[in-house]
């Protein structure tokens, strides 16, 4: 079974860092790429961080501005598992934080093989 589940969501005061996680089971997750996205109440999904093969480190990696120079990738490949490390977190980063893998066209734009369910990042002022 193909699966996504993210972890390391929580409560944290504005100007803190979470590390969200998300684990692959049932595939390889380096050889697809990978998708962290966010939904607020109200708000339309919004595509944060998108890698079109994790694996090559070449440099295409999409970043909302909102998130440009605060979130980063990483992943741990005998973990099967992505990261996504947020810093200088703002009470407008609060949403459901999800992850996804599948490929990757442009930006955030990809077709989905997985999607995690998500985890709650809530950011207090």
């Amino acid at each position: 079974e193909v699966q996504l589940v993210e972890s390391g969501g929580g409560l944290v005061q504005a100007g803190g860092s979470l590390r969200l996680s998300c684990a692959a089971s049932g595939f390889t997750f380096d050889r697809y790429g990978i998708g962290w996205f966010r939904q607020a109440p109200g708000k339309e999904r919004e595509g944060v961080l998108c890698v079109k093969q994790i694996s090559t480190n070449d440099g295409t990696t999409y970043y909302a501005n909102s998130v440009k120079g605060r979130f980063t990738i990483s992943s741990d490949n005998a973990k099967n598992t992505v990261y996504l490390q947020m810093t200088s977190l703002k009470p407008e980063d609060t949403a459901v934080y999800f992850c996804a893998a599948g490929l990757v066209y442009s930006g955030c734009s990809m077709s989905w093989k997985a999607r995690g369910q998500g985890t709650q990042v809530t950011v207090s002022s």
